[in-house]
């Protein structure tokens, strides 16, 4: 199968995941969403420990923001084939410190008004991780102009959601694909298309580490009541950021492989 006929497939499939969530039946936001296991305080802040826990994503996004504007010279040409390549990743970085501010936010008193500011920078993240993928599998001619229109898609999700609840029907069908399904054309374009550097792989690593963390969200009351010690909620942020560190990780170490430079 040839690349356009890859790329077709994609774009089809994209298209057809955006026109399922037009028309499938609104998905909202129970209520219940809120209500998370670990409600303890300590020091006046309520939900200390999924407020505390964020502070690891402000780590990790800073640390993300040094790293890519302190590659210069010779040692750029071995993370960024192109210079634009950074942007992305610089989009991404930026997006992980500010869920950090987001999320704590929410936390402090969850409901869904606060909880857009929790979920805008996390679209935006994904979407700017997509746009690196298309950058490395295909090339910066695609991945580079699709940057804005991706975050823009994005945070587009998560305002559409947010006015649909303030109408009382709330349709969370488009934030679904933009955090879901852009993780899974990341993993296709993984397999339809070689990367152009080395460490290639590590973004799967990372993808699991973020389905660990999703899987922790999910069994929140599960894990907390093991021995009221964590949360499956507080597990999540611990997890996702690991996610966002490997592929810190994966920046530090990978290369431009041969025929890339050619």
């Amino acid at each position: 199968m040839g690349n356009r006929r890859r790329l077709w497939i994609l774009g089809i499939l994209s298209a057809g995941m955006l026109l399922v969530a037009a028309i499938a039946p609104p998905i909202s936001q129970p209520v219940e969403y809120h209500q998370f296991a670990d409600q303890r305080t300590y020091f006046g802040i309520s939900n200390f420990f999924n407020v505390a826990s964020n502070i690891i994503f402000l780590f990790v996004g800073i640390a993300g923001l040094m790293f890519l504007l302190n590659v210069h010279g010779s040692i750029a040409s071995k993370v960024f084939i192109e210079p634009s390549e950074r942007w992305p990743y610089l989009v991404l970085f930026a997006s992980v410190t500010m869920a950090c501010i987001g999320s704590i936010y929410y936390h402090l008193a969850p409901d869904n008004n606060r909880l857009v500011w929790d979920r805008l920078p996390i679209a935006m993240g994904v979407m700017a991780l997509l746009a690196a993928t298309l950058n490395e599998r295909i090339g910066p001619r695609v991945g580079v102009p699709l940057l804005p229109v991706l975050i823009a898609m994005g945070a587009g999700s998560v305002m559409h959601w947010n006015w649909s609840e303030q109408r009382g029907a709330g349709n969370l069908n488009f934030y679904i694909v933009v955090q879901f399904y852009s993780l899974l054309a990341v993993i296709l374009l993984g397999i339809f298309f070689p990367s152009r550097y080395t460490r290639g792989t590590d973004v799967y690593m990372a993808l699991a580490l973020y389905g660990l963390a999703k899987l922790a969200e999910i069994g929140d009351r599960q894990i907390y009541d093991l021995g009221h010690v964590i949360s499956g909620h507080t597990a999540k942020h611990v997890v996702a950021a690991l996610a966002i560190y490997w592929i810190l990780r994966m920046l530090t170490k990978r290369r431009p492989l041969p025929h890339s430079m050619e």
